[in-house]
């Protein structure tokens, strides 16, 4: 599904964000990437979704590399990529109903196909009686089930998490996590989760990379790099959490 060939990120200062990236990511797969603040999971993810461009490399998306895209046709490629955020990003002064729409709007979707799609979605999360409150009265992991809801009103083959349950307590992380690996396993999304958090990455990730100052040092099922790792920045990340 996603495939990062010789992938290297420079930016206009000269810091490197990411240096030489070689990586393969299947469709249907959970896929965890993992560092350090600043070891590139961030910039990685940016380059999935087209909001940056490699320095050098090929980012390629279910078969068509974004490099030979036009602007139109990133921007459609672009409604097949979902992105939640650790920050939610919701609009303060839309409903929640609202901020569900609001990709469907942006894609110029009919109104009654609008509300359909949006009581649908919040049906699928699990807050439909939330439709016509504001994000302001919700709690972090109705926040964050809103950003799902968003991340998947274009129907995206692809759902990208951006440090999702960094601000939620650990029981809200739970159901969090679950209702990603539900929509996995039903609908067969790729889900990439980016995050410091080992306990998230062995709770649903079927794979995991590992960076560490914008290098790969390791890739492999989870458990095999958890219980086998040699390299010192997966140790000492897993010491990090004991």
């Amino acid at each position: 599904m996603i495939e990062l060939r010789s992938i290297s990120k420079r930016f206009p200062d000269g810091t490197v964000g990411l240096d030489n990236i070689d990586l393969s990511i299947p469709k249907g797969s959970v896929f965890g990437i993992i560092g350090r603040s600043g070891a590139g999971k961030s910039t990685l993810l940016r380059l999935i979704n087209g909001l940056e461009r490699p320095t050098s490399g090929e980012v390629i998306v279910d078969d068509v590399s974004l490099s030979t895209l036009s602007r139109p046709g990133l921007r459609a490629l672009q409604r097949r990529i979902g992105m939640i955020f650790q920050s939610f990003g919701l609009l303060a002064n839309r409903t929640i109903a609202g901020n569900v729409a609001l990709p469907l709007e942006l894609a110029g979707v009919g109104k009654a196909e609008r509300a359909a799609r949006v009581a649908e979605l919040l049906a699928r999360v699990g807050i439909s009686d939330k439709a016509d409150v504001y994000p302001s009265r919700l709690s972090g992991g109705q926040r964050q089930r809103v950003g799902i809801a968003r991340a998947l009103a274009t129907r995206p083959d692809i759902l990208l998490c951006d440090e999702a349950t960094s601000a939620l307590d650990p029981e809200t992380t739970r159901s969090v996590l679950a209702l990603l690996a539900d929509l996995n396993r039903e609908m067969g999304l790729t889900i990439v989760l980016i995050t410091h958090e080992m306990a998230v990455v062995r709770a649903i990730c079927d794979r995991v990379a590992v960076l560490d100052q914008g290098r790969l040092v390791e890739v492999g099922p989870v458990d095999s790099v958890f219980a086998g790792s040699r390299e010192q920045a997966t140790l000492a990340l897993l010491g990090e959490v004991g």
